[in-house]
């Protein structure tokens, strides 16, 4: 069954941080913080490979980039969806259909 956040595909979330390379040392705080699979360092610079395995609402990242480097879209996106009355809200904590 596909993750669900507040009834929606994860894969209709467009929650995931993103690298400004103008700010990026290339210290690889970013990729060592993530335990989800996010980041790899690809050809020697961090990158978001996985980007829908971010979870949504999380922005662990950020803090860890001493350049400032890493953001995520504004938190008022995830309270539009979930306030959204096209999707249906799921209580019972999994399955919902």
């Amino acid at each position: 069954m596909p993750e669900r956040w507040f009834g929606i595909d994860r894969e209709k979330i467009d929650w995931f941080p993103t690298i400004d390379y103008h700010k990026c040392t290339v210290c690889m705080s970013c990729v060592r913080k993530c335990t989800h699979g996010v980041y790899a360092e690809v050809e020697g610079k961090p990158k978001v490979v996985g980007p829908k395995n971010c979870v949504v609402g999380c922005t662990g990242c950020e803090p860890v980039c001493p350049q400032g480097a890493i953001s995520h879209p504004p938190k008022e996106y995830l309270q539009n969806l979930a306030n959204n009355q096209d999707y249906k809200l799921c209580t019972c904590g999994g399955g919902c259909e």
